[in-house]
C-alpha cells in the first residue's frame, strides 16, 4: 500500500513549535509521506524554530512583506496553495489553531475536496472579536474541518455544542507538551539570565496582542514598573515583539531600569528554559497559557477573556483581565501570599501528557484504513 500523503500547512513560529511533534513523527513513520508546506507568515521567527526542530520545507511560499495585512495573507495563501496542492496531491491536509495561514489553506483544502484535519481545535471565547482574527478563524476552521484533534474534553465540548459529528472529534492533548519534554534542559545556560542571583525572583511579561496595543498597554507597563520598583527582589524579563510601536513604547515606560530586561525575541528553547526558571508569567499569548502549566509556573493572562479555560479551571492559570488595578492586586498577592502562590504553582497540568503526535498518527492511521504498526 502507498504511503498516506499528509501535508502539513503553517506560517508562524506558534504552529511550527505546535506542529513540529507531528511532522518529527511522520518523518519516522513508514506508514507516511509528510509534506510540509510552510508560508512564512512571519519569516524570521518560523526560521529558528524550523532549525531549532531540523524540518526542512518541501514548500516555501515565502508570502511576508512589508505591512502586510489579514486580506494579503489571505489572499497570497490562497492562491498559491492552489498550486503546490495540485502538484502534491496530498491525502489529507493538517492546519493548527488560529492563524491566517490556517484559515487560508483550509479554504484551499476544501476547495480541493481534501480531507482537512484541525489540530488543536475547538478553541473558544465566544466573542467575535477577542482574539481578533483567531477567535473568527479557528471557527470557521472548524465549519470545513473533517477530523478535529482537541487538546482537551473542554474543546470536544465545545465543537459538540455547534453540532460537529462525535465521531470525528478526538482528544489527543496539546502538542505543545510533546515539544516542550525535548526543549527544556535543567542545564542550560541563559545569557541574559548572568546578573540575576537566586535569591531575586523572576518575573516574566509577554505581551502583543492587537487588541491590547495603544492605551492599555502604556498603561500596563506603567504599573508593571511600579511593581518592579516595590519588590526589591524581583526581576523583569521581557522578550519585545518586533512590532516596531510595542519596541518604542516598551522603552519609553520599561527602559533604563536596573531590574528590567528589554531583550529581543528569544529562540524556543530559550524561552521555554526562561519560563522553566520564572516565579510567574504575565502573559496575553495562548501558547503560554498551555506551555507554563506543565512547567508549574503560574501565569497571569493578561486578556478580557481566553479560549484556554481548562488552566483557569485547574487552577494554574488566572484571567485578570487589563486594568492595571486588578494586574497589580494579582501580582502583589503572588509575590506576598505564599500559600496562594503554592496552590497555582501545584495545580495538575490540564493540557496532555506528551503523546499528543503519537495519538494523531494513530487516528490518522485507522481514518485512513493503515495497518497499526507492531
Amino acid at each position: 500500500m502507498a504511503a498516506l500523503k499528509v501535508m502539513t500547512i503553517f506560517g508562524t513560529r506558534p504552529e511550527a513549535i505546535k506542529m513540529a511533534p507531528i511532522i518529527k513523527a511522520l518523518e519516522k513513520d513508514q506508514r507516511f509521506e509528510s509534506i510540509v508546506v510552510v508560508t512564512a507568515q512571519h519569516r524570521q521567527m518560523l526560521d529558528a524554530v524550523l532549525e531549532l526542530f531540523a524540518i526542512k520545507p518541501d514548500v516555501d511560499l515565502n508570502i511576508m512583506r512589508p505591512k502586510q495585512t489579514l486580506t494579503t495573507i489571505t489572499t497570497t495563501v490562497l492562491s498559491q496553495l492552489d498550486q503546490v496542492i495540485c502538484r502534491k496531491k496530498p491525502d489529507i491536509i493538517l492546519v493548527h489553531g488560529d492563524t491566517t495561514t490556517t484559515l487560508a489553506a483550509s479554504l484551499a483544502a476544501y476547495y480541493h475536496q481534501i480531507k482537512l484535519g484541525h489540530v488543536e481545535a475547538g478553541l473558544r471565547t465566544w466573542q467575535k472579536y477577542s482574539p481578533f482574527p483567531e477567535e473568527m478563524n479557528r471557527q470557521l476552521v472548524d465549519v470545513l474541518a473533517d477530523i478535529y484533534f482537541v487538546p482537551t474534553k473542554t474543546s470536544q465540548q465545545n465543537l459538540l455544542q455547534e453540532h460537529h459529528t462525535d465521531a470525528q472529534i478526538y482528544v489527543t492533548g496539546n502538542t505543545v507538551i510533546d515539544a516542550l519534554k525535548t526543549t527544556v534542559d535543567q542545564t542550560a545556560t541563559l545569557p541574559f539570565l548572568k546578573g540575576v542571583t537566586e535569591r531575586q525572583r523572576l518575573i516574566l511579561l509577554t505581551m502583543h496582542r492587537r487588541e491590547n496595543q495603544g492605551l492599555t498597554m502604556r498603561r500596563i507597563f506603567k504599573m508593571i514598573r511600579q511593581i518592579i520598583d516595590r519588590h526589591p527582589d524581583t526581576v523583569l524579563i521581557y522578550p519585545v515583539h518586533l512590532n516596531p510601536a510595542i519596541q518604542s513604547m516598551a522603552q519609553e515606560e520599561l527602559g533604563n531600569h536596573e531590574r528590567i530586561q528589554l531583550i529581543k525575541p528569544l529562540e524556543v528553547d530559550e524561552f521555554h528554559n526562561l519560563m522553566a526558571r520564572c516565579y510567574l508569567i504575565m502573559t496575553d499569548s495562548g501558547g503560554v497559557q498551555e506551555e507554563a502549566p506543565a512547567l508549574g509556573v503560574p501565569v497571569l493572562v493578561l486578556r478580557e477573556t481566553t479560549e484556554r479555560p481548562e488552566g483557569v479551571a485547574a487552577g494554574t492559570l488566572r484571567l485578570v483581565g487589563t486594568q492595571p488595578v486588578a494586574i497589580e492586586q494579582a501580582v502583589d498577592e503572588l509575590l506576598t501570599n505564599q500559600v496562594r502562590y503554592q496552590e497555582m504553582a501545584h495545580a495538575q497540568n490540564p493540557y496532555g501528557d506528551g503523546r499528543a503526535a503519537e495519538r494523531i498518527l494513530t487516528i490518522m492511521a485507522r481514518e485512513f484504513g493503515l495497518a497499526d504498526i507492531g
